[in-house]
């Protein structure tokens, strides 16, 4: 129970700053209502068509590609905080987990370039040209 109790706190601390805010927003913020700001706001523009039209496929090519790379890049961090802490490769090497810095440094590199081939195939079919 000693254990659990500060986390307690501290969610119930948090939850009562979060309410007092929205509350103080509400009571403070101006309060002007008029048609253009109850009209519908979609992504920067206003919604002029059907909801249920249909997208160009490059938009979608573009989307995708964004979460490939995003993704990917994120699986360099751990990478990276662990080069930069010898403790947490020597650790790894003693749990025989991989056998030196070495393999580490050259399974990111074979990673990069994995990343860089799919960037070089993605500008050869034309992804990031919009038209």
């Amino acid at each position: 129970m000693d254990a659990i109790l500060p986390v307690l706190l501290f969610v119930a601390i948090s939850a009562t700053v979060a309410v007092g805010l929205v509350g103080a927003a509400g009571l403070v913020g101006p309060n002007r209502t008029s048609p253009v700001k109850q009209m519908p706001y979609e992504s920067g523009m206003d919604p002029v068509h059907d909801t249920r039209r249909r997208f160009d496929v490059r938009f979608h090519l573009v989307a995708i590609t964004f979460l490939v790379f995003d993704v990917e890049l994120l699986f360099l961090y751990p990478w990276a905080v662990a080069s930069r802490s010898p403790a947490g490769i020597d650790a790894a090497v003693r749990e025989g987990v991989v056998s030196g810095r070495g393999v580490v440094f050259a399974a990111a590199m074979v990673f990069i370039a994995l990343v860089v081939i799919g960037f070089a195939y993605d500008w050869r079919k034309g992804v990031f040209r919009w038209r």
